[in-house]
């Protein structure tokens, strides 16, 4: 391989400005005398130095560490890798086990967009945009700090930033960018507040510039930190980290929709979702026995709402304990009978399973402490927390048994002939939440003083219950029986040893407290040698990955659905407004696009109104669930006339775009390019989008502007100079980069829009369920662009299993009048285009011919014919 020179300059600062001053017994971090590079090997895409602390070490946080690596690396044309470490390599890393690390195809520095610059002494970089010079990342002013338990690094930024990221968050979308502290440390984070830690942690930001192009920086790193943005002394970021190393990755753009593609890139891909799981999902905590969860499932058949998966919260669990089920309420018998209902009737069935496993005399106890995978303390005792059922122990995801650990209790609960055949899996309170306040010295007199597990709710008289649609014998009765390992100090990359693991000298501001407080103790040594100090932060993940391989296990073959609530790179919400925001940073910024709320709110009672608002909005997020609190009043869609109405439009809607939304996701599974858009994804250099949190794209064509004030009826939208189509009259609308007000916007409708330029996809009738939706024929929508063009596309397979290998892969376009299907046809399908509607038209343009219709009102031509999905198929469609 022929290697050519990194873009480098280096620069010698003078002796003076490298000068120590008179220093206290803890000097400030300002007083810090940062590093000097040295022994510099620039190979082209690939440059190295040593960086030697520069004098006398501060040691403000911690020990300052006097021996550094730098690595710098042309990875891509648009990533650099910047990577800081110490020269023992002792300093924890993420382990690549964890988050495997992308491949580099050492690029060539005549092409790389990104230009690595360099001040030896005191060493500072810079990131530099080369085709616009353009600064882009610059630590210069401000010396590196590297220490034992503490690491600094800041960068300067243009006046009055654009910056998205930095979550899990309920924060504005567009980042606050003075005085603003972001924390990333997992929390259970009850009710999502403002301006806190919350449950997830992807330390990646977007810096968008306009016309001057979009960047990307991630840090790689899981240890806590505070993130600050701040503009004294200048517009500035600051990472301060308790630990781990500087692994960053910047990525070049130079747009929005292409910078979250070579994110997936270095975090991954997100994985394939079975279509099925696009359907609408219903959920509670608090029903009380499996009767009731029936009783919900009929009573959606009778309202007429489509129905694709019942869930059960903890409910069903014997005093709260994983793997078991309530004899009295959640006999096994009977829940075997409804999921077979289910199944019987095309829809699924989705159980909750928590991390902590109860510590008491039950097989799935037994078989962790037997195996030893569960965390332990420094005297090798089984840790012990406290959650729903009282005191419990955590598995240790790094122990080499706990997968098959976590693999026997699936294939023994989960049994599809012995036990609940679950299709889909929802892991929850994996931050991890202990309810136990640190040091919690007394676990079991915790729990009792707090009543875990809580005391069942008395059993129901089920005298004269009938339960329409489920058979004789499911009908309830008229009584129902109701030893820690050392730290390698030799390049382990595990941790350096001596660290105060509770208490260490920055404390970053997590809500809950110290590091430790209702949580697993940092002070607990993993299997591997590595701490809850420096993982905790992918605790959540990495449940989320033992998970999935042990639904692979019991269904091989079968695309895993796993919902998780704690989240880490590359791997929710309570509030109508606030999950708007959430849903475009997870599904554009994060790369986790199965995302979406508990619709009508989790906490206290809803009301008809904002259950009806959030039907309509649930149903235009990826993921759509109702879901409510124990305690909260029932919230099911057919409870009131309004929002019972406003949901069978609402599915009736996502059902016929299913495929459009599953064609979309299929495109951000095999190359990032994301399912949901912000507008300014959409509108780069339309500098009124940068701050649009409450409007966006579901794929590339369809605009969501939901109404977001309480009780009302009108709302402000923003259209961008374009055209657009009103997606329920198909209208045209001219857009000219100003706001307009709707009115009269009824609680059963939503406004949006198609984007000019798309051709859409859609079933032509929705139903009941996805597997009857599948055998419906399509009807495709032109949305023509000012220049009479558009185009789109639709993916079509089997819809569940990993392995696809009879795929249609069809693309559509339309060019004043011609129409043409191109692609591969490999999926048998009955299903054909049974009409083609191009909108905007006039009826001049249309053809004199009995096969089409058109309709003056709205100014739409519609071919009425059939074409199969089997092979290409062109048209002059209008003369």
């Amino acid at each position: 391989m022929i290697m050519v020179r990194l873009f480098l300059t280096v620069a010698f600062a003078s002796a003076a400005t490298s000068a120590l001053q008179t220093r206290r017994s803890t000097p400030p971090l300002d007083r810090c005398p940062g590093y000097t590079a040295s022994n510099l090997v620039d190979n082209g895409s690939l440059l190295t130095a040593d960086l030697t602390l520069a004098g006398a070490p501060c040691n403000t946080y911690g020990n300052d560490l006097t021996d550094l690596k730098l690595e710098v690396e042309l990875q891509t044309e648009t990533r650099l890798h910047v990577k800081i470490y110490d020269a023992a390599s002792n300093v924890y890393q993420v382990p690549t086990a964890v988050l495997p690390r992308p491949s580099s195809q050492a690029a060539s520095p005549s092409t790389a967009a990104l230009q690595f610059s360099m001040t030896q002494n005191p060493f500072s970089f810079a990131v530099i945009r080369k085709s616009t010079n353009e600064t882009l990342f610059n630590t210069s002013g401000t010396n590196l700090v590297f220490e034992t338990q503490y690491l600094r690094l800041r960068t300067q930024l243009p006046e009055s930033p654009h910056l998205y990221g930095l979550g899990e968050h309920t924060d504005p979308f567009h980042l606050n960018t003075t005085n603003y502290t972001r924390t990333l440390w997992s929390r259970d984070a009850y009710g999502t507040p403002n301006g806190t830690n919350l449950y997830g942690n992807h330390p990646v930001y977007f810096d968008h510039r306009g016309s001057s192009g979009t960047h990307a920086v991630f840090l790689l790193n899981s240890n806590g930190m505070d993130i600050k943005i701040n503009d004294t002394d200048g517009q500035y970021l600051e990472y301060n980290t308790l630990g781990g190393i500087v692994d960053l990755y910047f990525l070049a753009g130079p747009t929005p929709k292409e910078v979250s593609m070579q994110y997936a890139e270095v975090v991954g891909l997100p994985a394939m979702m079975p279509y099925w799981g696009f359907g609408f999902h219903q959920c509670k905590y608090g029903y009380r026995d499996v009767y009731e969860v029936a009783e919900v499932v009929a009573n959606y058949s009778i309202a007429g709402i489509p129905l694709e998966t019942m869930w059960t919260d903890i409910d069903y669990m014997s005093l709260r304990k994983v793997f078991t089920l309530d004899p009295q309420r959640y006999p096994l018998e009977k829940v075997r009978e409804l999921v077979t209902y289910l199944h019987d009737h095309q829809q699924h069935y989705i159980l909750m399973v928590d991390p902590a496993v109860a510590y008491q005399d039950y097989p799935p106890f037994d078989n962790g402490a037997n195996m030893g995978i569960f965390l332990k303390t420094a005297n090798g005792s089984i840790f012990k927390g406290v959650v729903w059922p009282g005191v419990t122990a955590f598995p240790d995801w790094f122990h080499p048994d706990t997968q098959t650990y976590w693999n026997n209790e699936f294939l023994n609960f989960f049994n599809a002939e012995t036990g609940v055949d679950i299709d889909a899996l929802w892991i929850d309170m994996n931050e991890a939440s202990n309810f136990c306040t640190y040091p919690c010295s007394d676990p079991e007199g915790f729990a009792i003083e707090a009543g875990d597990p809580p005391t069942p709710p008395p059993v129901r008289n089920n005298s004269g219950r009938y339960i329409p649609g489920f058979p004789a014998d499911f009908q309830p009765l008229n009584t129902v029986k109701r030893s820690a390992l050392q730290l390698n100090s030799n390049g382990s990359m595990l941790g350096l040893p001596g660290r105060d693991l509770i208490n260490p000298p920055y404390m970053i501001k997590n809500a809950a407290g110290s590091l430790s407080n209702l949580t697993i103790f940092t002070d607990i040594v993993n299997y591997d040698g590595t701490t809850q100090y420096d993982t905790h932060n992918m605790y959540g993940t990495m449940m989320s990955s033992t998970s999935r391989n042990a639904m692979l296990a019991r269904r091989p073959g079968r695309r895993p659905i796993v919902i998780t609530r704690s989240t880490f790179a590359g791997a929710g919400s309570h509030h109508y407004r606030i999950v708007i925001a959430e849903i475009l940073e997870f599904a554009a910024l994060f790369q986790v696009p199965m995302v979406g709320t508990d619709v009508c709110g989790y906490a206290e009672n809803t009301t008809s109104t904002l259950c009806a608002r959030w039907a309509m909005l649930g149903a235009f997020s990826p993921f759509y669930r109702n879901h409510d609190a124990d305690g909260s009043i029932s919230q099911e869609f057919y409870r009131w006339p309004l929002v019972e109405e406003a949901a069978k439009i609402a599915i009736d809607a996502r059902y016929r775009l299913l495929d459009y939304i599953y064609t979309a996701l299929y495109a951000q599974t095999t190359t990032g390019d994301p399912l949901i858009n912000p507008m300014f994804f959409m509108y780069p250099e339309d500098t009124n989008t940068f701050t649009i949190q409450y409007q966006y794209f579901y794929g590339d064509s369809i605009l969501i502007s939901p109404v977001t004030e309480e009780n009302s009826t009108s709302v402000d939208i923003y259209l961008p100079d374009d055209i657009f189509y009103d997606f329920w009259t198909h209208e045209k609308v001219q857009g000219n980069g100003s706001w307009v007000t709707l009115t009269d916007v009824d609680f059963t409708s939503l406004p949006m829009h198609i984007k000019g330029g798309s051709i859409v996809p859609l079933r032509a009738n929705g139903t009941n369920t996805t597997t009857e939706l599948r055998k419906q024929d399509f009807v495709l929508w032109i949305a023509p662009n000012a220049t009479n063009q558009a185009s789109g596309s639709l993916y079509l397979d089997e819809g569940d299993a990993i392995e696809q290998p009879h795929v249609s892969k069809i693309t559509f376009s339309y060019d004043n009048g011609e129409f043409f299907m191109r692609g591969t046809y490999g999926y048998n399908t009955t299903a054909g285009i049974i009409n083609i509607a191009i909108l905007g038209t006039t009826e001049s343009a249309s053809p004199n011919n009995t096969s089409y219709h058109y309709d003056k009102a709205v100014g739409t031509t519609t071919l009425i014919t059939r074409i199969p999905l089997t092979g290409p198929w062109s048209s002059k469609l209008l003369m």
